[in-house]
């Protein structure tokens, strides 16, 4: 029996590229770091010069396309949440961002937030993790992300630049 590898079709090789952060999650070192940055970039072009509405209604969209991507993704991995997969982090960067005045300082700051959110996963974010496929792989990101929006809105309420 010969054992022949088909080509992924174009569904499936769109939803590793989306899963992937365009690849990023593949980086060898700190993969959801590289996800947040590829996130970062897109927000600074080209959704940081988008208003709010629109911000929110693409950061959704990709939450949506993203939960399936994840999911297949995973499940071609054979892994509940394997580190390629990095759309989570892109997400959970614009989260952190949305609304926000795009600035080099929230940027960095937010960047930092972002990171520190999705490794210590404060209460509930870690439980979100125990949902069922690409669902729980997004929504621990999405909980960290909006942690970052409010800590990153206080310390400009507290620290505002004049």
């Amino acid at each position: 029996m010969n054992a022949t590898r088909r080509r992924p079709g174009p569904l499936s090789l769109a939803a590793t590229i989306l899963g992937t952060g365009f690849g990023s999650g593949y980086s060898p070192v700190a993969p959801g770091t590289a996800g947040s940055a590829v996130g970062l970039l897109l927000f600074w072009w080209p959704l940081g010069r988008w208003g709010t509405l629109a911000q929110a209604g693409v950061t959704l969209a990709v939450f949506l396309v993203g939960w399936v991507a994840a999911g297949h993704v995973a499940r071609g991995a054979g892994q509940e949440d394997p580190g390629i997969v990095v759309v989570d982090e892109i997400v959970g960067m614009w989260l952190t961002l949305l609304a926000l005045p795009f600035t080099p300082v929230t940027a960095f700051a937010g960047f930092l937030l972002f990171r520190l959110m999705d490794v210590v996963k404060p209460w509930p974010a870690r439980s979100f993790e125990r949902l069922p496929g690409g669902l729980g792989i997004m929504a621990d990101d999405v909980m960290a992300g909006i942690y970052a929006n409010v800590a990153l809105r206080a310390a400009l309420f507290l620290w505002p630049r004049g």
